[in-house]
């Protein structure tokens, strides 16, 4: 017994005095020398360990190596690429002498990584680079490419985990001026075997937010001898949730899957990319894009997208193509699409002399500054449809929009449009390559019911009626104010049963049937009175155009039939100045028939001038002062003869 327990004794003895001398024995120093030595042979830069260096053996092989350095390329913007404060490999005997190779741990302490392009576009990864690489081989003696990397029977690694913690990895491009850090490091990966499953979970900080991190790539060996394997792939934060679910083909050239993206609030992502996204409260909040996305030869494709932004429910597909310029392709469908939450307010207009309460206000055109930079930012081809369409006032029904952009002319096509119980097609040209801002429009509307479309669009509610309204204009400018008063083209319409708001013609001239007993009192109260909205002529047709220059449009052709009275007018409206001048001479028929007659005759005439500001326009008589006694004679002695039979006098 006592002999058992002297060798026993004896072993313990032993033992202490391998784990206490051992690693004194071992030359780590050499070691670390070679590893130098080699590194710089085979990549050109130096690899420098300039800190002190620890070698453990039990109870499991340990090495840590403390301030490493790695050289950055000539000319880099710092002298090294990486450094770290320590590197720390664990190694358990068992495999060892197993012969299986196996990381218990694999610790990675504050690394700074830097990966940057200088101003000749070389980059810091491309190791060849390096002073020590071997010379360039002429391209006739370059060896071929190597095929895909092929495993020896057998071999496998398993990591029992790689660990980094803190430190930040750098992106700088000096071409572009692009610069982006990640730091905080928190990242944990394990692998068990080049079979199994590699798994990455951890957190990192960008640009001030932490992201949450989980991967997972399920045959690590697969993807190292360039076969197809699965990938998939969680991002969680405050501002955004990403999830990917899918494969990896042809040597990593071919993305496909699964992809959802969700958040609580566009207008948080902006502000932190520095964005200064002016929205409404109810504007630009959550958000959630999901389809099936595929990515190859610089294609970014999304199937079956489903997108949801606020109120708003988006679905078809989309193609982005990624180059020297962005390319857009799309088709979606927008469903009732409510434009005005996106819409920024409206310039308040300068303040104007108080006046009474519920006296129209003036219009006064926006003069701000209208951004359409983004137009040049990409390519696009899109087809937009929507169930129904709401912009300020403007609504629309059942509607197909085509969208062709190319380096800042944009082509807007009105495929199909049904609104204000008409329908209708059209185009829009918008020039933003430079400025001014140039918009030519070509539309031609149908059945369109006047007073809705009119009032909603412009603030127009003095025709009523239902008709065509077809125009050809241009304008030029970088604001709505300089739009206007540089509108050019020619507008046409044409209304049937409708009538005109803000004084009774046919009334004016039943006025006339005083004027028989000499009183002209209420001749002049009925032809010279001012707009009353609760007054309308009527007619049962409308038709005219108008020519527009500068902002101003001019007409030469009006004409309005209605039962009692042919009316004709000529004069202009002054849209930057939104004032309108306009003469009107109305006919009395010469029979009772009214609208169905045949009879256009006019042998009686009443000249009516309109005229004043949009919200204020008055009617009056166009009599000048020094003909006015004559003009009541003779239109005395003609209405005895016309209008003896209609009123019985």
């Amino acid at each position: 017994m006592k002999r058992v327990l002297k060798l026993v004794g004896a072993l313990v003895l032993l033992l202490v005095i391998t784990v206490v001398v051992a690693p004194m024995l071992i030359p780590t120093s050499t070691i670390i020398a070679q590893l130098e030595q080699q590194v710089e042979a085979n990549t050109g830069r130096k690899l420098q360990i300039a800190g002190d260096s620890e070698l453990s053996i039990l109870p499991r092989l340990n090495i840590t190596l403390n301030d490493v350095r790695f050289e950055n390329m000539p000319g880099g913007s710092q002298p090294h690429m990486l450094t770290m404060d320590q590197l720390a490999v664990h190694i358990p005997w068992v495999s060892l002498f197993s012969g299986e190779f196996q990381l218990e741990q694999f610790v990675i302490r504050n690394p700074k990584i830097l990966l940057e392009k200088n101003a000749a576009g070389q980059a810091n990864w491309v190791l060849a680079l390096g002073k020590g690489a071997a010379p360039e081989q002429p391209s006739e003696q370059a060896t071929p490419a190597s095929g895909p990397v092929s495993l020896p029977q057998g071999f496998d690694i398993a990591l029992g985990e790689v660990a980094i913690y803190g430190g930040e990895l750098i992106y700088a491009d000096a071409t572009s001026g692009a610069r982006h850090t990640v730091s905080d490091l928190a990242l944990t990966i394990t692998l068990p075997s080049l079979y199994k499953a590699l798994e990455l979970d951890g957190k990192v900080t960008f640009q001030g937010e932490t992201f949450a991190l989980k991967m997972a790539v399920d045959t690590p060996a697969k993807a190292i001898e360039s076969k197809d394997f699965s990938f998939s792939q969680t991002l969680e934060s405050r501002l955004v949730n990403m999830t990917f679910d899918g494969l990896i083909a042809q040597q990593g050239q071919v993305f496909s899957g699964a992809l959802k993206l969700s958040g609580d609030s566009v207008k948080d992502i902006a502000q932190w990319q520095k964005v200064d996204l002016k929205a409404k409260p109810e504007a630009f909040n959550q958000f959630e894009v999901a389809g099936e996305m595929r990515f190859a030869n610089d294609v970014f494709a999304l199937q079956s997208l489903t997108a949801k932004l606020d109120k708003l429910d988006i679905q078809g597909r989309s193609e982005i193509k990624l180059g020297e310029r962005l390319h857009v392709d799309a088709n979606v469908d927008l469903g009732m699409l409510d434009l005005n939450p996106y819409l920024p307010e409206p310039v308040e207009a300068p303040k104007q002399p108080e006046s009474a309460p519920g006296e129209p206000q003036p219009i006064v055109w926006d003069d701000s500054e209208i951004d359409l930079s983004a137009l040049n930012m990409l390519d696009a081809s899109v087809v937009i449809r929507s169930s129904g369409l709401r912009a300020r006032e403007i609504k629309l029904g059942e509607n197909q929009f085509s969208v062709a952009l190319n380096k800042g002319k944009a082509k807007l096509s009105m495929d199909k449009f049904a609104a204000y119980e008409g329908n209708g097609k059209g185009v829009v040209h918008v020039n933003a390559a430079a400025k001014p801002y140039q918009i030519t429009t070509n539309f031609a509307l149908n059945r369109i019911n006047a007073e809705p479309l009119l009032t909603d669009a412009i603030g127009f509610d003095k025709v009523l009626g239902k008709g065509s309204l077809n125009w050809d204009l241009e304008t030029r400018g970088v604001s709505q104010k300089q739009f206007v008063s540089a509108l050019a083209g020619e507008l046409a319409f044409e209304f049937k049963d409708g009538g005109v708001k803000g004084a009774n013609l046919a009334e004016m001239v039943r006025k006339g049937k005083e004027m028989l007993k000499g009183d002209f009192s209420s001749v002049s109260e009925g032809l010279n009175a001012d707009f009353d909205p609760n007054q309308k002529t009527d007619f049962s047709a409308l038709t005219g155009s108008f020519q527009f220059l500068n902002g101003v449009g001019r007409n030469r052709d009006l004409n309005l039939a209605s039962p009692l009275i042919r009316i004709t007018g000529e004069g202009e409206v002054d849209l930057p100045k939104t004032y309108v001048n306009y003469r009107v001479v109305t006919g009395i028929v010469d029979t009772i028939e009214g609208q169905q007659s045949q009879d256009d005759s006019t042998g009686f005439k009443v000249p009516v001038r309109i005229k004043g500001p949009f919200h204020k326009v008055e009617t009056k008589l166009d009599l000048s002062g020094a003909a006015k006694d004559k003009a009541k004679d003779a239109v005395k002695d003609k209405l005895k003869d016309k209008l003896k039979g209609f009123f019985g006098g």
